[in-house]
């Protein structure tokens, strides 16, 4: 692969036609931009999972000092399965100014741009390093990018500035919410249906915790209110839901999956622990009245920290510099953002593309994000390039 180079539109194809879908290997994609980098003088490190069926990627672009600046990007992206496609969705097919493809908006453009400006940036040479950062479990709880994090801060070098290129319509965000992913398991007791006394419905009492947590998110919604995120309260949704075994056996187990987005200063701790305590006192001893081996279990799958604002850090001024404005905005989702920022690098988000068509049948970027987002790095290589 030695030299290969590929317009922005090729290394979009590229990154699109690997199906790197969370649950499968993303090695294929991350092998193929190692050789592709090193086929252009530049080495990459990769940090694997303990399975060794996935990996994030880390390489330099210049000198190997402090200071760099890092552009990063996950690999994995949300399933297609029960959507309905009008296209493939690992082949991206242009239509009326847009591409479309699974990861064309979350977010395999904002990497594809980066890479393919790479031969570019080592024939100017730079003064200023310039890092790209890929990580794997992005959509599953911001997991894989822990790793790299660990190798950037044992071994170094220390980046002055983060650009994490979710799709934000290139938009400065400097601020987004807390996300937490948990897991209730609700154990009853199995019995044939026409003896319901002697059984511990794991269904029903499960309703009855998903009605305590539409309590809660009611709550929320009735909390001091922050206008620059939409919705300007904190949410929480039961997401998934599954149990049972067959219509005529009292169900054993329950299993809910629910996640919270809270607003800055929420305390994500605090409201899980209230649910357990309303759990294992208001719904708990009535199943152990029937079975004392009745249980309620919660817990935490995943939280991903949420961004706080650094106004005027070396990350906003640069990413509001090279998307010339001179306004911040704040965003509901969660990004891999506030993990870089608790290694007390000033990080910001801003990538091409809407989150309005993140995880969506026939998903798409319009050229014209791809366009800016061109702009936008080239704005970064002309600061840091020599010539």
């Amino acid at each position: 692969m030695a030299g290969q180079l590929f317009s922005v539109r090729q290394m979009i194809d590229k990154l699109v036609s690997f199906d790197t879908t969370s649950r499968n290997s993303n090695l294929h994609l991350i092998h193929w931009v190692r050789d592709y980098l090193a086929g252009h003088g530049v080495a990459a490190s990769l940090a694997h999972d303990e399975s060794g069926k996935k990996a994030s990627l880390f390489a330099t672009l210049g000198p190997d000092d402090d200071g760099g600046i890092v552009l990063s990007g996950h690999s994995d992206v949300v399933p297609v399965d029960g959507q309905d496609w009008s296209t493939d969705p690992w082949t991206v097919v242009e239509r009326d100014g847009r591409l479309y493809g699974r990861g064309t908006a979350d977010m395999k453009s904002f990497p594809a741009v980066a890479l393919a400006l790479v031969p570019e940036m080592v024939q100017r040479g730079l003064r200023t390093p310039v890092h790209i950062a890929l990580s794997y479990d992005e959509e599953v709880g911001c997991l894989g990018v822990h790793g790299l994090l660990a190798q950037l801060q044992a071994h170094g070098p220390r980046p002055r500035a983060v650009i994490i290129g979710e799709p934000t319509e290139m938009r400065v965000v400097n601020a987004h919410k807390t996300g937490a992913m948990l897991r209730t398991i609700v154990r009853g007791r199995a019995f044939h249906s026409s003896k319901t006394q002697h059984g511990v419905n794991a269904i029903a009492y499960g309703a009855e915790l998903i009605a305590e947590l539409v309590r809660l998110a009611d709550a929320f919604r009735t909390m001091a209110p922050n206008d620059r995120f939409d919705p300007p309260y904190s949410t929480l949704s039961v997401n998934l839901i599954e149990g049972g075994a067959a219509t005529n056996i009292i169900p054993a187990e329950c299993t809910l999956k629910w996640e919270m987005r809270l607003l800055p200063g929420h305390d994500a701790d605090a409201v899980v622990e209230g649910f357990r305590i309303f759990a294992r006192q208001q719904v708990l001893p009535r199943m152990r009245q029937v079975w004392a081996g009745a249980d309620i279990e919660t817990e935490l799958l995943g939280q991903v920290p949420g961004l706080v604002p650094e106004d005027g850090s070396d990350a906003e001024t640069l990413a509001l510099a090279l998307t010339e404005s001179n306004q911040t905005f704040a965003v509901s989702y969660s990004t891999e953002a506030g993990l870089f920022q608790q290694l007390g690098v000033p990080t910001v988000v801003c990538g091409p593309g809407s989150i309005e068509q993140a995880h969506t049948p026939d998903e798409f970027i319009a050229l014209s994000e791809v366009a800016a987002c061109e702009r936008f790095l080239r704005r970064l290589m002309d600061r840091v390039c020599a010539a």
